[in-house]
């Protein structure tokens, strides 16, 4: 019998739901003096929702890819999304912080639901073609949360902080909709067991393809978390900066990474893969090269800050769907152990590099210490770029 062909999702679908997984992360950050107040707690309390939710997160990606090639991509996206919905509410109707905090960590699962997403597009499309259509669903992780704080301040102020919960419960219920009548089951060979796949970690850890895609990807995220780590330090040290002023230059990176991603779905179906990785790690290194050089003249001004890191965003853009789509095809029948896999390594990579900035930024070296900590993340991507190229064509 003739296998029937797989339906594709409209990648509209696919965007929204990425946007709605991405979301949660930083919509409520203006609101949380306002539960800290209400639930009578100190701040650093409350910023636990933060950082516990970032955690859940980071062991849900092994989990849930491997569960999406057990048990079908559709079941897996659509019990994400049904629990994020409850938990939101359970947040909406928490009494005290433990409760919140407990539904806070509970939506978490909603993360995860991004890297089954591009599981889906490698189901339905080619390798490069993955590439391109991944690079339209990076815009909407990069678009959701630069507009989330300033939306979710707007609720906050207007509404109260439940307001974002609120919205977030209605955003999460539509996209359940959503996702019910358009997403039918991409993955056509499940596994016979959970246990097969947990055991393929090791296969795609024995892979020095997916350790070159992986570490790209990683290196590639460290570069903008150390970006984030420094940024504040290196602005208010050198140009006594107001918070707005640096929230609306620190959104160059965001603006950058958007521009690369658009560019990363628009042509990158037409270049092998490893050749949009280069190019991407390149612009990186050249553009922060360039930041030290200003820095070595003693050229003091904002552009000479900045600028630099717009091409940051913009080679992040170029790089992270190609590399992504490069880890989920090395094993195609560990598509979705991939996915998880590969964005708990890049996760890892990032907090690791935010770690070393944190560890060796002062006032006194703030800029070109916090370039080059950048630079030395884009390096390394670069360099796991070419062993990517490499091992393709060794392959």
């Amino acid at each position: 019998m003739t296998p029937q062909p797989i339906h594709a999702p409209r990648l509209s679908t696919l965007i929204l739901l990425s946007a709605v997984g991405v979301l949660p992360i930083n919509i409520f950050l203006p609101s949380l003096t306002n539960i800290a107040t209400e639930f009578d707690v100190d701040y650093s309390v409350a910023g636990l929702t933060l950082a516990a939710y970032a955690a859940v997160s980071a062991c849900l990606q092994v989990v849930m890819g491997p569960l999406s090639d057990r048990f079908g991509r559709r079941p897996v996206i659509l019990w994400g999304v049904g629990i994020f919905v409850a938990a939101t509410f359970g947040c909406i109707v928490a009494p005290d912080i433990p409760t919140f905090l407990a539904c806070r960590m509970l939506q978490a699962v909603i993360a995860p639901t991004y890297a089954v997403s591009l599981a889906v597009i490698r189901d339905t499309t080619s390798k490069e073609e993955t590439a391109s259509r991944i690079g339209y669903l990076a815009m909407a992780w990069a678009f959701a949360p630069m507009l989330g704080p300033s939306f979710g301040g707007l609720l906050d102020q207007a509404f109260g902080w439940r307001a974002n919960f609120w919205f977030l419960a209605l955003a999460g219920g539509a996209v359940f909709a959503l996702c019910w009548i358009d997403l039918r089951e991409t993955n056509r060979a499940p596994s016979a067991t959970i246990a097969e796949q947990f055991r393929a970690y090791p296969e795609l850890l024995a892979s020095a393809r997916f350790w070159a895609y992986a570490a790209c990807m990683a290196f590639s995220i460290g570069a903008f978390f150390a970006f984030l780590a420094g940024a504040p330090l290196a602005a208010r040290a050198l140009f006594d900066m107001s918070p707005a002023r640096l929230g609306l230059l620190m959104g160059t990176i965001t603006v950058g990474f958007m521009v690369g991603s658009f560019l990363s779905g628009r042509f990158a179906s037409h270049f092998p893969l490893t050749t949009t990785l280069i190019a991407g790690r390149a612009l990186a290194v050249a553009g922060l090269l360039v930041g030290l050089a200003l820095w070595a003249a003693g050229i003091d001004h904002v552009v000479a800050l900045f600028g630099p890191c717009l091409f940051v965003g913009l080679s992040n853009g170029l790089t992270m769907p190609g590399a992504n789509a490069g880890a989920i095809s090395v094993r195609p029948k560990l598509t979705g152990s991939a996915a998880g896999l590969a964005s708990a390594i890049s996760i890892a990579g990032g907090a690791l590099m935010s770690w070393v900035a944190g560890a060796v930024l002062t006032p006194d070296n703030a800029r070109h210490a916090f370039l080059l900590v950048m630079l030395a993340a884009a390096v390394l991507a670069l360099a796991a770029a070419i062993a990517a190229r490499l091992l393709e064509r060794g392959s």
